[in-house]
């Protein structure tokens, strides 16, 4: 009988890491994939990406609408309350036999939640790892703490995972998703992306995506973003992609002042999705990239490119050699940019090693989806170290 394996997403970022996963269970034969889509995929403010699911060939199994039309505390909370009755209805019309939820983002915090409830065993990508400056940390952590197999990017984060009190059995190091993705999709050349983006690149080109710091209030990511503009505001004959900032705590907000940035500015772009072909094959074209997401560090060294990782958001995560961590000021900001484009730091990048591995974690996660009975997988005693 095929085991039924639920697979949620609830943004394109995430969704370009879990898609080769998925593709893999849907060609599985002893595997069904079942595909939920929630959060920023079914909002038209952020570009309506649940097109791209469809669009790479997936069914879309139920549809969980949550997100209310603002960015405050109190909406985010009650987005939460909505996504949980909205899990509650589909895993009791989808009868899952596991679940699939990748990181830490406040939608996949409510659909593990629902699925705990509802007795289905779940399955966390990307756990263990850490990121000082965003609530997303104790998120993660909590997802940790109600799955019940354990698929991390690298043995530190296992250990991390382990000392969370789950068995080691349960806990594998498969390497980063993202890496996956790197080797099988077939990127756009310059001109094929210069043609995709209806923009050229020129002499210098940086991709930026900056999001909210979500335990350091509204008005300080307001102030770093002004930082990062008043920074490459300065830059010369330099090009500049922006993607816009996700959903979380102060986004909107964040997001007018790059639209307003890129109005004034001709060299300068904002796509609110570029998609992951297109992602990829920016990071493979431009020189680095700038801000604060978790793909400067996961994705980015494998292209050979320097990162410049502005404040504490990712703080606690493992770096590249090809990362500059700077405070969120323009001065920080612009001495990181010189030093990333300084000729001996360009020699460095060529020998770049990624700490989230070298790929393959598709196999081995589909390996253990199939393989791992389920019989009485729910009772989990505490591991003590």
């Amino acid at each position: 009988m095929s085991r039924k394996i639920c697979v949620v997403t609830g943004t394109r970022a995430e969704f370009g890491l879990l898609r080769w996963l998925m593709e893999a269970i849907n060609n599985h034969p002893e595997l069904t994939l079942q595909v939920v889509a929630t959060g920023m995929h079914l909002s038209p403010e952020f570009g309506s990406t649940y097109r791209e699911i469809e669009e790479a060939g997936f069914k879309i199994d139920a549809k969980v609408e949550m997100l209310l039309s603002s960015d405050t505390n109190t909406a985010i909370t009650k987005s939460m309350g909505l996504c949980l009755i909205g899990f509650a209805d589909a895993y009791e019309r989808l009868a899952p036999d596991m679940l699939v939820v990748l990181g830490d983002r406040f939608e996949i915090f409510a659909a593990t939640s629902a699925a705990m409830i509802a007795g289905i065993p779940i399955a966390h990508l990307h756990g263990g790892e850490t990121t000082e400056g965003a609530f997303d940390e104790a998120i993660r952590h909590s997802i940790t703490k109600m799955s019940h197999l354990h698929f991390v990017a690298a043995d530190e984060y296992r250990r991390r995972v382990i000392q969370l009190g789950e068995h080691p059995d349960r806990v594998f190091n498969v390497g980063g998703m993202g890496i996956d993705a790197i080797k099988r999709i077939k990127l756009l050349n310059r001109e094929e992306l210069e043609r995709s983006l209806d923009f050229s690149l020129g002499k210098k080109n940086l991709l930026i995506t900056f999001h909210p710091v979500t335990l350091e209030g509204d008005a300080s990511s307001v102030i770093q973003m002004r930082e990062l503009l008043a920074a490459l505001a300065e830059l010369q004959d330099t090009t500049l992609i922006f993607t816009m900032p996700n959903a979380d705590t102060g986004g909107r907000e964040l997001g007018t002042l790059v639209q307003q940035f890129v109005e004034k500015n001709p060299r300068a772009k904002v796509f609110t999705s570029l998609g992951q072909l297109r992602y990829l094959s920016c990071l493979a074209q431009v020189d680095g990239v700038v801000g604060n997401s978790s793909s400067g560090l996961a994705e980015a060294p494998s292209f050979n490119i320097g990162t410049i990782n502005i404040g504490d958001r990712q703080e606690g995560r493992l770096k590249a050699s090809s990362v500059i961590d700077c405070l969120p000021s323009k001065h920080e900001i612009l001495d990181a940019i010189r030093h990333m484009y300084s000729p001996r730091f360009q020699q460095m990048l060529q020998t770049v090693e990624n700490p989230y591995g070298q790929g393959n974690a598709c196999e081995s996660i589909i390996t253990h989806l199939t393989n791992t009975p389920l019989e009485n997988i729910l009772k989990k005693r505490f591991y003590d170290l």
